[in-house]
């Protein structure tokens, strides 16, 4: 195991509540090293400095804690949509194995790099597919199907409602990372989410250790039903925001 990543990981770790055994560190200093050698051969990220991984991709995704504060305690059915390199989801699938973790992205490349290290970390409790967050969206297997939608996708947040209100059930909730400012984006996105069901509840805002930057959480809960109609066809989200 990488002693100089754990021992960084753990004290970086140490303003939230998270404790980890030495598996669950070892599978994270795994997770390290595969991550950057694929990156070699294949863009996953353009973040690959240790300490900068460490912050801005593993503490930044187990930052969800902070607003969630039991989220490892309950045997929660998330999804991560637009996953990337696995973030937040497989963090979190490390982190809490009480977990039941569905993963998300349009790029086929970065779902089968996902699947390998699920599999080679013993993550048996993270699955994951590669499609188009409109086609999920209107299917009868997702929509609907989820306790919380979590995502680190770089959109506005008008768009990003579109794409993952309707996975959530009634009650359930969705939890965007953000980084920075959002209140601009706050009020601009207040109708698309009254629209699609949700109603934002609060949001949380951090910095990252280091000086690695400001992040703020948001948490809008599903209250009602999203029309069928949403998400439009590819693209659309995208392109013309509600």
């Amino acid at each position: 195991m990488n002693t100089d990543f754990s021992v960084c990981l753990e004290e970086n770790l140490k303003e939230m509540p998270i404790c980890l055994n030495e598996r669950q560190l070892g599978q994270f200093a795994q997770f390290y090293e595969d991550l950057i050698e694929k990156n070699k051969v294949m863009n996953l990220t353009a973040i690959t400095e240790q300490n900068e991984v460490i912050d801005k991709h593993i503490v930044d995704s187990l930052s969800i804690i902070r607003i969630v504060p039991d989220i490892g305690e309950k045997s929660r059915k998330i999804i991560d949509l637009g996953t990337g390199a696995g973030f937040p989801g497989i963090p979190m699938a490390i982190a809490w194995p009480n977990l039941n973790l569905f993963l998300a992205d349009s790029q086929n490349k970065k779902i089968n790099f996902i699947r390998e290290e699920a599999e080679k970390l013993g993550l048996k409790n993270l699955t994951a597919e590669h499609g188009r967050a409109e086609d999920f969206g209107q299917s009868r297997l997702y929509r609907e199907k989820f306790d919380i939608c979590v995502s680190r996708a770089v959109a506005n947040l008008s768009t990003l409602s579109e794409y993952c209100l309707p996975f959530i059930h009634q009650k359930g909730w969705f939890i965007p990372y953000k980084s920075g400012m959002v209140d601009t984006e706050l009020k601009d996105s207040e109708k698309a989410v009254r629209l699609l069901g949700g109603s934002i509840k609060k949001t949380v805002r951090f910095q990252l250790p280091s000086g690695s930057g400001e992040r703020t959480l948001i948490l809008i809960e599903k209250t009602g039903i999203t029309p069928r109609q949403y998400p439009r066809k590819a693209g659309t989200p995208q392109k013309a925001p509600l």
